[in-house]
């Protein structure tokens, strides 16, 4: 089982930027498939992004050209550089560790809070 923190939420105005970022302390995330999902108020938790061991990288089309997801070997870390915030990105965001065969999620993150208002 992975243990993953996620920290970098908080509050943002409208077209701002946050970056989350992702750890793990007692496994290297190298060789997994990592991903992003959020859940808002009220809705159904959802796909955000994902990244390979090798870099290659899938996004949800709500934000696609606003959001940049990559990965630090040397931190551990994997990372949601988000730009150009919308309110309807308001949601806990979670940090997911993906099957490799069939890239379902198997270990979540506890949750960071994304806030995005005026």
């Amino acid at each position: 089982q992975v243990q993953l923190m996620e920290s970098g939420g908080g509050l943002m105005q409208p077209g701002g930027s946050l970056t989350l970022s992702c750890t793990a302390s007692k496994t290297s995330l190298k060789f997994f498939a990592m991903a992003w999902y959020r859940q808002a108020p009220g809705k159904e938790r959802e796909f955000v992004a994902r990244i390979f061991s090798a870099g290659t990288q899938k996004y949800a089309d709500f934000v696609k050209g606003r959001f940049t997801i990559s990965r630090d070997n040397t931190k551990n870390t994997i990372n949601l550089q988000m730009n150009s915030l919308k309110p309807e990105d308001t949601a806990i965001y979670y940090c997911v560790a993906l099957s490799a065969t069939t890239l379902d999620p198997t270990d979540w993150g506890q949750g960071t809070q994304v806030t995005v208002s005026s």
